[in-house]
Parts: C-alpha cells; structure tokens; sequence
C-alpha cells in the first residue's frame, strides 16, 4: 500500500469537498479549485476525511494512488490557508514593479520584461533602499503559482560566480570560484 495514498485528508472547518463523475472539487475561504481524477482512482468523503483509495496493486494504479491523494491535500490546504512564494532580485539595477497583474522586470537587458499573471495569483512588489527588490506571489492553487515562479526565474536564472539573478527567498546559490589570476612559471 501507498504510504502517502493510505494516510486520510483531514478536511478543517470551512472547507467542502465533494465528488462527482471523476472530478474533484474543493470550495474554502480563498477559493474554489477542481481536479479531475482517473477513473480507476476512487475518491471517498467520510466526515471530515476524506479517503484515496485503488482497486489493486497493478503499477499504474500504485502510481496515481499517492499522486491524487497529495493533489487533494494541497488543494485542501490551498483553499483554507493558501501558498506564498518569495522571490528575490539579487543584482545592481536589477528592479520589480507592478501595475494590477502585470508585473514590470528590469532585468539588466536593454529592454523591461513583462509578465501578465492570472487572476488568481495576488502579486506584491518590494523595493526598500540598500536591500534587493522581493516579489511576493500569493495563490490557493500550488501548481499555478510553482508555474509562474519558474516563469519568472527563467527571465534571469542565479549565476554561480557573482550570484546575480532572480532566486527564491532563503535559497543558497552554489557558488564557484572564477579564474585563477597569474601564470604558472
């Protein structure tokens, strides 16, 4: 059995989860999200529970199990709490600005890059004196903002020599040394 699969979704307070024709849908306080299931997947609300389970242990089946119980949890906790990413604009003129859901990157080219953001992601721009601009995207639905972050760190990825580019809040960039200065003999 699936370690992840087996273990029940505890549904909190204000939230709804219900099941009909294969398709999953999760209403709370910040939002309404679906997910459509495979039919070999049942998918079972019991109180405040809710239970993945599999017909048998063919490797597919063993596959989407635990796949579609962790799609679950994360709708379930995107619609009570939500996600919240942070992203970071390591280097000199680097800036973010945003107007409504476009946000404005100045990204060190000789042009400024635009992104137009769904509507379900809440986007914040930081830009406070002698530190780096932050960006912070907020969202019920994980997917579509781990999408729109990959989107915006692909403009300018952290190098590993000086450590420019756009990372994540926290992370640590793996840094190299550049070329030795001066001639053997």
């Amino acid at each position: 059995m699936s370690r992840i699969g087996k273990l029940p979704i505890v549904i909190p307070a204000g939230v709804t989860v219900s099941v009909q024709d294969n398709v999953v849908t999760v209403k709370g306080p910040k939002g309404t999200l679906t997910q459509d299931v495979n039919p070999n997947i049942t998918v079972e609300v019991e109180g405040n529970q809710c239970v993945v389970s599999r017909p048998d242990d063919e490797k597919q089946n063993r596959a989407m199990h635990g796949l579609y119980r962790s799609l679950i949890n994360n709708m379930v906790i995107g619609v009570s709490e939500g996600y919240k990413k942070t992203l970071e604009l390591v280097g000199v003129g680097y800036r973010a600005s945003n107007t409504g859901q476009i946000l404005e990157l100045s990204l060190g080219y000789t042009h400024i890059t635009y992104l137009g953001l769904p509507a379900e992601i809440k986007v914040e721009t930081k830009s406070e004196r002698n530190q780096n601009p932050i960006i912070i995207l907020e969202s019920a639905d994980k997917q579509l903002i781990g999408q729109v972050c990959a989107k915006i760190r692909s403009f300018r990825k952290p190098e590993p020599y000086k450590g420019k580019g756009i990372k994540f809040a926290g992370e640590v960039i793996r840094r190299k040394a550049g070329k030795s200065a001066g001639k053997g003999k």
